[in-house]
C-alpha cells in the first residue's frame, strides 16, 4: 500500500473489479502484455513467431481478410505494426472489457514464457476479479484452490477421459458471456467417476467401489470416505444437478460450481497419488 492510501490522501481499492476494467489495470495489463508477450515473442522465439501469430489473430480473433494484415513482401508482420494494431484495440473506447481479457485468453495460448503469471500479478495488485488458471481466465479464486485444479489437469494428462472432463468443466466455469454452471459440475463429477474406474480397474465401478479400495489399501478414514460419498449424493439426488431441469429446480451459481471443480481437482489428485 502506498504512502498516500495509508495516510488516507487516496482512497484504497477494496473492491474486485469483476464487470470492467480501470484504467490502472488496463494500463497494466498492456504494459505486461506489449513486454512479456509481443516484445518477447519477437526477441525470444523470433520474428517468424509473431508473424504466425498475427495471422492467426487476424484470422481466428478479428475474423478480418487476411490480406487486410499488412506484411514486408517476404510475408513477415512488422514488429511496430503489430504493436500498433494491438494497442490501438486494446485501448479502443468501443472494446469492452471482457474483449481485452478475450485477446488474453487467445493469446495464452501461444504460452509465452512469464506472461500468464505476470498477468495474474497485475490482476492481483489492481483487485481483478479474474485469474488465468490453466490459460483460462475465470473468476477469482484463491492461489491454493487455482494449484489444485492446474495440477489435476495436468497430471490427468495421462488419462484422456479425466482430462477432457476437468478441462471441460473448467471451460463452462470460466465463459464470461454464457457460463453453464449446471454443466460444469456434471463434468467435475464425470471426471471423478473416470478417475475411479481407471483406479480400480473396473469400467463399472463407482465412487463406492473405489472408496472401498482406498479403505482397504491405504486406510482412507471413515469420515472422509463418507463426506466424498455425500458430496457424490449430493449430485444424484431427486433435487441433484445431474437430473433433467424442472420447474422446481434450485439454481446454481459460479462459487458452487467452482467448489465442486476444486473438490473434484482435489479428489483426483489424491486417488491419481495412490495409483
Amino acid at each position: 500500500m502506498k504512502f498516500s492510501e495509508r495516510q488516507g490522501y487516496i482512497p484504497v481499492k477494496d473492491k474486485l473489479q469483476i464487470d470492467s476494467i480501470d484504467e490502472d489495470l488496463k494500463n497494466s495489463l498492456w504494459t505486461v502484455y506489449l513486454e512479456t508477450f509481443i516484445n518477447d515473442m519477437h526477441n525470444r522465439l523470433g520474428h517468424d513467431t509473431l508473424s504466425n501469430f498475427m495471422r492467426q489473430l487476424w484470422f481466428n480473433y478479428f475474423k478480418k481478410p487476411i490480406d487486410t494484415l499488412s506484411t514486408y513482401s517476404d510475408g513477415k508482420v512488422p514488429l511496430d505494426y503489430s504493436r500498433k494494431i494491438l494497442r490501438a484495440y486494446f485501448f479502443d473506447d468501443k472494446t469492452k472489457w471482457y474483449e481485452i481479457y478475450d485477446l488474453l485468453e487467445f493469446s495464452a495460448e501461444s504460452d509465452p514464457e512469464n506472461f500468464i503469471d505476470l498477468t495474474n500479478r497485475v490482476f492481483d495488485r489492481e483487485k481483478s476479479g479474474f485469474r488465468f488458471v490453466n490459460k483460462q481466465l475465470v473468476q477469482i479464486t484463491s492461489k491454493q484452490e487455482i494449484e489444485e485444479i492446474e495440477e489435476a489437469i495436468l497430471k490427468s494428462s495421462a488419462f484422456s477421459s479425466v482430462n477432457t472432463h476437468l478441462n471441460t468443466s473448467l471451460e463452462l466455469l470460466s465463459d464470461r458471456k454464457k457460463p453453464d454452471y449446471r454443466n460444469s459440475i456434471k463434468e467435475s463429477i464425470s471426471a471423478i467417476e473416470s478417475i475411479c474406474k481407471i483406479y480400480t480397474g473396473s469400467d463399472k465401478a463407482s465412487l463406492g467401489e473405489a472408496l472401498n479400495k482406498l479403505e482397504k489399501d491405504h486406510g482412507l478414514h471413515p469420515a472422509l470416505k463418507k463426506s466424498f460419498s455425500s458430496l457424490y449424493g449430493y449430485t444424484s439426488d431427486d433435487a441433484g444437478i445431474r437430473h433433467a431441469l424442472t420447474e422446481k429446480d434450485r439454481s446454481i451459481d459460479f462459487h458452487e460450481a467452482k467448489f465442486i471443480l476444486v473438490t473434484c481437482s482435489a479428489f483426483t489428485n489424491f486417488l491419481m497419488s495412490r495409483m
